[in-house]
């Protein structure tokens, strides 16, 4: 009996992960939403079923910062006979701040969450993407682009997701697979709590709604582009980049991430006269 063909969804339970399943599902895609939050998984499984767009998503608690995540994922779709007909990497977080700073066993778990497993699941399911001629949404950023003092981890983690999508969009086109990466800018979502970044410090003209880049990773996914940057500013940006001395970008957004650090500080530092 044939599997059935799903698109799993890592990072699902809200932000941008949340608003692609909704567009997956609107246009005719069974889902697998994969993420931590049980409870937020089953509200939009729920969601999703009673709007009508679809039969209800399949439901998939892991943290994909576990080394045995993907293998668990595995087994939780053979075990319902399903199997990927796209990959949308979603899943992911930042942590601001100098990375001596940091704790480095969050560190370490953030390389596990945007690189090893976003790796890991856009390999081990390759048969069956080949077999219903699907592919993978790797959603990276715009910080892939740049160098990222002040928040040096995470920049470096989207470095490798554009440069892993690139070579997997040539590698894989010859076996029917297309590979995108999304690389959004400014996306006012959970991510910037979870940084440590305030959500209203990006220009306006730069930040682009879940909803909107949800959409333009669809569409770019099924028309096989392989880099979507929602934002005519941000392909502008982009493009231009190339151009700068990269001691002057290094200085630059050093600079950005320093102004938020005293930011964060200030907002965190006890009243005098109070204790801490």
């Amino acid at each position: 009996m044939a599997k059935r063909p799903i698109t799993l969804i890592t990072g699902a339970s809200s932000g941008i992960g949340a608003a692609l399943a909704r567009v997956f599902a609107r246009n005719g895609h069974d889902l697998a939403l994969v993420a931590r939050r049980k409870d937020r998984l089953e509200t939009l499984a729920h969601e999703i079923e009673a709007s009508g767009a679809g039969r209800r998503p399949l439901v998939i608690v892991a943290d994909l910062a576990k080394p045995d995540a993907v293998e668990k994922i595995g087994k939780a779709l053979a075990l319902r006979r399903a199997e990927p007909q796209y990959v949308v990497n979603n899943a992911g977080f930042g942590l601001a701040g100098p990375a001596a700073s940091r704790d480095l066993k969050d560190q370490l778990a953030m390389i596990d969450v945007n690189m090893r497993a976003l790796t890991a699941l856009s390999l081990a399911f390759l048969p069956s993407l080949e077999r219903h001629r699907g592919g993978i949404l790797n959603v990276g950023s715009m910080a892939g682009f740049l160098p990222g003092p002040g928040m040096a981890i995470y920049y470096a983690s989207k470095a490798y997701v554009r440069s892993l999508s690139d070579a997997l969009h040539r590698e894989l086109k010859r076996r029917g697979v297309r590979v995108t990466n999304l690389a959004p800018g400014p996306v006012p979502t959970e991510f910037g709590a979870r940084a440590g970044i305030r959500s209203d410090t990006a220009p306006d003209f730069l930040t682009q709604s879940a909803e909107h880049v949800a959409e333009l990773g669809y569409r770019g996914l099924m028309e096989g582009h392989a880099l979507v940057v929602p934002g005519l500013i941000n392909r502008i940006v982009i493009a231009l980049v190339r151009f700068v001395p990269r001691g002057l970008l290094l200085a630059a957004i050093d600079a950005r991430q320093s102004q938020r650090q005293s930011q964060r500080q200030s907002r965190v530092r006890p009243s005098k006269g109070r204790k801490a």
